[in-house]
């Protein structure tokens, strides 16, 4: 394996993985713990939303060494056993197979069809609203994933959801409240397909509705800290012209949950320059003038930190289409987790971070360019 340049956590600060939602998707976060982990770099602060939220729970619940082998696990329980006649012989039809049997049949460690919901004619309830009943995703945590270790703060735990009546975004953070399953299933509580969970008499749904990049987490975090933060993407932000409707439907996905990232950064981006700046003038007031009230008050508002985001992007899978974050086979969750771990592999080592940069900037982004196309086989 490639030699891994050190962190120098004075300067960097913590370390920080923010996992975006994307259901079968998420696959390629495993990936990227993986690299993360055979670097021995493991993350002060994990952050997720939807299947991000249920990636991070499985890393902030168990001890280090234990990390890998419950993700494994976890994904080799929602993996669809292999249509391996069908697709060796119509790969087309074998996918198209792979995605029916997901939607009528759902995945009996993650979630089952809930037939009432189907019929739409009687009140269910809040809890009961959905196509599929999410019971089975709560059993399966239940035995990955301990609950003391994901309150233990090594690493800090915090999960996004939408709260369904005020329509806002909430995090809970284990540094705040103590956290459960239930929390981490409110995060991936996706409608109408999955019902809401309630929490604390408030009723929430998957995060992913209103940000599904809970990168914001870290940059309106208090008190700011310096940062290393790889943030984990798996919708594309850029992407072709589409030309056929199911392309259409693709990329108004990729649209829709890539959830503004890059506006979100370009934002923050600004604020901490703006901070820096005025940390700068502060400095250059005379000292009478900077010991009075007013000056101290208006310096309150300048900030040394810096954060550097490493954003990935998953690549895309030769001939996936609109249905890509229900692809549960085990060919598209190997080629996705193995896309993740080369992908932060070669980041690792180019180690972009540890550059010269112009002081004034607080927020710095590094793009990994995502691996090429993969053909899966």
């Amino acid at each position: 394996m490639a030699s891994v340049p050190k962190f120098d956590r004075e300067s960097l600060g913590q370390i920080v993985l923010v996992l975006q939602g994307g259901g079968a998707l998420g696959a390629y976060q495993v990936g990227v713990y993986q690299a993360l982990c055979e670097a021995g770099i493991e993350p002060d602060w994990v952050i997720g939303t939807s299947i991000g939220a249920i990636n991070a729970s499985l890393i902030a619940g168990n001890a280090a060494e234990q990390r890998l082998q419950r993700l494994a696990e976890f994904w080799r329980r929602v993996t669809h056993p292999p249509l391996s006649q069908l697709t060796a012989m119509t790969p087309l039809f074998g996918q198209w197979a792979a995605h029916m049997a997901t939607i009528s049949g759902g995945l009996s460690n993650f979630f089952t069809p809930y037939p009432l919901a189907l019929l739409g004619l009687l009140p269910l309830g809040s809890e009961r609203s959905g196509y599929y009943s999410t019971e089975p995703l709560e059993r399966t945590l239940e035995e990955l994933v301990d609950p003391i270790r994901l309150n233990s703060g090594q690493p800090r735990l915090t999960v996004g959801a939408a709260n369904v009546q005020t329509g806002e975004m909430h995090y809970f953070d284990s540094r705040e409240c103590a956290l459960t399953i239930r929390h981490v299933m409110a995060s991936g509580a996706l409608p109408p397909a999955f019902p809401a969970v309630r929490i604390d008499d408030e009723l929430y749904w998957d995060g992913g509705i209103l940000s599904n990049t809970p990168v914001e987490a870290v940059f309106d975090d208090t008190p700011r800290r310096s940062s290393l933060v790889f943030a984990v993407h798996m919708w594309a932000p850029n992407g072709p012209e589409p030309d056929s409707i199911w392309k259409v439907l693709a990329r108004q996905k990729d649209l829709q949950y890539a959830s503004r990232a890059a506006s979100h950064i370009a934002r923050h981006k600004q604020l901490h320059k703006l901070r820096h700046v005025i940390g700068e003038l502060a400095a250059k007031l005379p000292a009478d003038v900077a010991a009075t009230p007013e000056a101290r008050r208006l310096a309150a508002y300048s900030c040394v930190t810096r954060m550097h985001v490493v954003r990935l992007v998953a690549p895309p899978l030769a001939g996936e289409d609109h249905a890509k974050d229900i692809d549960f086979s085990p060919s598209g969750i190997k080629h996705r987790w193995q896309a993740g771990y080369d992908d932060t592999k070669s980041v690792l080592a180019q180690a972009p971070w540890s550059g010269e940069f112009d002081p004034l900037e607080g927020l710095i982004l590094h793009e990994a360019k995502a691996g090429k196309m993969m053909f899966e086989g």
